[in-house]
């Protein structure tokens, strides 16, 4: 739920619910941290409901104001709402085929941070710089769409459909679409300068996702994305695991865990300035 206002304990909000249960509008008052704090659905305008509270506080007739609720939506607007997540799934999903899961090394070399070419047991790399200076600055970007085994794609499209798709419904648009080249421009980069070209996956982004969620609703904001506190617990497990060893020893394979770290960086390094911005 998203958090309307708190007041202090000795004010009286009976009369204000009980207009906003005339209205059918679900709402619930918990005490919190010596404060009344009501909270209502996401899908009920956090923004309205406290301005139908300055309104009720100055004596204002309430009578005919409507609260737009987000409830009845079809699914079909749901999904339309959330086109740029499916935008990041689509390109994650037929960047992945077109390299045939890191199979077809000719074509890995177009959506690899830099150009490269096998000879024998090496690995020839282009230099980065020359690389930008050329004009090829989509490949700051591009490794995150490639994936390297299903498990991997799979894991990686779920939390960006999930978090992702919130984060886009709730806070909007462009601002799903910053964390994404923020979080992918820095995680590819450290990625790089640790381990050399071969890599990618969304795993940074991913991770910059639920650090953003996980900060942004620690802050108490008046539109909440609603992910569970537990989210950086599993997020430092999940670190822990992969500079470990256990997840490559489990099959999943090689691990950027770099882009994991610069991605939850990035993510919790963004929240102030976005905050900044919606204000």
């Amino acid at each position: 739920m998203n958090e309307v206002f708190r007041v202090s304990l000795d004010q009286d909000l009976s009369g204000f619910t009980a207009i906003l249960w005339q209205k059918k509008i679900p709402h619930r008052v918990l005490e919190h941290e010596g404060e009344q704090q009501l909270l209502v659905p996401y899908n009920v305008n956090a923004e309205q409901i406290a301005a139908l509270y300055q309104l009720w506080q100055q004596g204002g007739d309430l009578s005919g104001l409507q609260v737009h609720q987000e409830g009845g939506r079809s699914a079909n607007s749901n999904i339309l709402g959330s086109w740029l997540t499916l935008l990041l799934i689509a390109f994650s999903v037929v960047i992945t085929l077109l390299v045939s899961l890191g199979d077809n090394v000719q074509m890995m070399s177009w959506f690899t941070i830099v150009e490269f070419h096998v000879q024998g047991n090496k690995i020839y790399y282009a230099d980065l710089p020359a690389m930008l200076m050329d004009g090829q600055l989509w490949r700051l970007i591009t490794p995150a769409f490639m994936h390297f085994n299903v498990p991997h794609i799979l894991f990686n499209l779920l939390w960006v459909w999930v978090v992702g798709r919130r984060i886009e419904l709730l806070l909007g648009r462009s601002v799903l679409l910053g964390l994404f080249l923020f979080s992918a421009l820095i995680s590819n980069v450290a990625q790089f300068w640790i381990s050399g070209p071969m890599f990618g996956g969304m795993s940074g982004f991913v991770f910059a996702l639920l650090g953003f969620a996980w900060l942004w609703d620690r802050l108490k904001p008046m539109t909440m994305i609603g992910m569970p506190p537990a989210l950086m617990g599993f997020m430092l497990f999940w670190l822990v695991l992969g500079f470990s060893g256990a997840l490559e020893s489990l099959g999943l394979g090689s691990i950027a865990n770099t882009a994991h770290l610069a991605g939850l960086g990035a993510g919790l390094a963004l929240v102030p300035f976005v905050r900044l911005f919606r204000q």
